[in-house]
């Protein structure tokens, strides 16, 4: 008996909306990697894309845990000498919202060309609308503490 591995006519990838309005950046972030990997679905295979597309809104209000806010530090370097731009959690949270859910969930993909893929299936908003409402996509519920 051979392994079953789907083929691309017969992989189906859903849209699902998460409310990040009061959730914890990571388990949010975890709960969104494992829809983006489809590592949800029974046809789960690792070197295909069979993950379905994510769509995050309300991305300004997510939770970070302890002190977080002022302490975790977000890097990004030009390339070039003295090129290190440093800001802490509240201050891209003032500028750019969405950057705070989209590198928490890209940071758990894989880091190969499938990961830089199922990045792309990927869609976060600051504010609760989004243009995606022809795709019909549907409300993914995240358990609160």
């Amino acid at each position: 008996m051979s392994t079953y591995v789907p083929r691309p006519g017969e992989m189906e990838s859903n849209w699902h909306v998460i409310d990040a309005n009061d959730q914890v950046l990571g388990r949010l972030a975890s709960r969104a990697a494992v829809l983006l990997m489809g590592k949800h679905k029974p046809d789960y295979t690792p070197f295909l894309p069979t993950g379905d597309h994510v769509v995050v809104v309300n991305a300004a209000k997510v939770k970070l845990t302890g002190r977080k806010e002022q302490d975790k530090v977000y890097r990004r370097y030009s390339g070039y000498p003295g090129g290190l731009k440093e800001a802490t959690a509240a201050k891209v949270r003032a500028v750019r919202p969405e950057r705070l859910v989209q590198e928490a969930i890209q940071g758990m993909l894989p880091k190969n060309k499938l990961g830089s893929k199922m990045a792309r299936r990927l869609r976060v908003y600051a504010g609760p609308q989004h243009p995606h409402a022809g795709q019909r996509p549907a409300a993914f519920e995240l358990k609160k503490k």
